[in-house]
């Protein structure tokens, strides 16, 4: 287990590139000052005047869980003269600050919410947790599969993402050039994890976990349970023309930015930081779920939220590396309950027994990145 040399990202964490010691987030950061930024946004404009309006009113959607980065992207969206709607999949848990700030963006854009049948969802996360160490899994398919889904049915053809995660985290060479979502960028980014929503058909629910029969032939999940997490159809996606774009690869994208113009518009944060994991108050607000999910990255790869958040405000030099490394040690593979006040009792409930919980802990954790004491788990190399 070796970090970059610059930040304190790991070498560990998935798809991440490293050359001569520097993680691939670092060398895309430092890229950064090579791109012409002027000519990114009118590249931007260019592709906002030249897709076709379909009458509703609107000229593209913003995906969104109405956090920080969604808040700052509708408001850079109307400044530039658009009209963005806003489509919300709801989280696996909604928290209360969530729900709140989904409300506050709503004072600034028209939005549209799906919410997905809650029993489906809550077997889901049993059957991420189980097979794939996820809580998380159908939240990350849903926020692929949803938008997609909104510009079908509303014939709205243009989709703003936020950052590209390969150019702003870390991933493969190359993938941080990308300016588009294509389908292949999904199957290989998507949060998938080699799981897909047609491999759960027939996943049965426990007798042990207290929820009613999803259909009438019992306790076992359906093919039409699990229509809304399937991809849309490629070929109406090609019909109507949609496109997705990663917005932060035409705005120069700086998530403590993003943070301030979204409390600035009126976005609310808990009063201290989420879990005793997270470093970055003003991030991962909207669901109670992060931080169990967040949990297990830990355990599987020997990095957790609070390592990522760091290694970003090294890279923007808002604290020096070693004080990074010390908050690392001190956070990573903390227990993250509660989060947002929000128990771990609470968080399980109709999806699995703590039991249940620890055994798949186990089955996920990786030894040769996580040492555990009494107390609990830390990095290897900072143990």
């Amino acid at each position: 287990m070796i970090r970059c040399r610059l930040c304190v990202m790991p070498d560990t964490r998935p798809d991440t590139h490293f050359v001569d010691g520097i993680c691939s987030a670092c060398i895309s950061h430092a890229k950064r000052k090579t791109i012409d930024w002027d000519a990114r946004r009118e590249a931007l404009l260019r592709i906002l005047e030249n897709t076709p309006r379909n009458g509703s009113g609107f000229d593209c959607i913003v995906p969104s869980s109405g956090g920080k980065d969604s808040h700052w992207q509708v408001l850079e969206l109307i400044a530039l003269g658009a009209k963005p709607l806003v489509v919300t999949a709801t989280t696996c848990h909604e928290t209360n600050i969530g729900r709140a700030n989904i409300e506050n963006l709503a004072r600034y854009a028209s939005t549209l919410q799906y919410r997905p049948n809650r029993r489906v969802r809550k077997i889901l996360n049993r059957a991420g947790l189980e097979l794939v160490g996820d809580i998380s899994w159908p939240e990350h398919v849903s926020i692929f599969t949803t938008p997609f889904r909104a510009a079908l049915e509303t014939g709205i053809p243009l989709i703003f993402y936020g950052e590209n995660p390969q150019e702003a985290y870390g991933g493969p060479p190359g993938a941080d050039e990308a300016l588009e979502m294509t389908r292949r960028w999904v199957s290989e980014f998507g949060g998938f994890l080699g799981l897909r929503p047609s491999d759960l058909v027939g996943y049965e629910i426990p007798d042990g976990i207290p929820t009613e029969p999803l259909t009438p032939l019992g306790r076992k999940l359906q093919a039409v349970d699990l229509e809304e997490y399937l991809p849309p159809d490629p070929g109406a996606i090609a019909r109507a023309g949609v496109r997705a774009y990663f917005l932060g690869q035409f705005l120069q994208w700086d998530s403590r930015r993003n943070a301030e113009r979204a409390f600035a518009a009126g976005m609310r944060q808990h009063h201290h930081h989420p879990s005793p994991a997270n470093w970055w108050a003003f991030e991962n607000l909207d669901n109670a779920q992060t931080g169990l999910h967040d949990h297990l990255m830990f355990l599987k790869y020997g990095y957790g939220r609070a390592c990522a958040q760091l290694s970003v405000d090294v890279r923007a030099g808002n604290l020096m590396r070693h004080e990074a490394l010390g908050l690392v040690r001190n956070m990573d593979g903390a227990w993250p309950f509660p989060y947002l006040g929000y128990t771990e009792d609470r968080v399980l409930a109709g999806i699995c027994t703590r039991d249940e919980l620890q055994t798949w802990m186990l089955r996920f954790k990786n030894p040769a990145v996580v040492t555990s004491t009494p107390e609990r788990d830390y990095p290897a190399d900072l143990a």
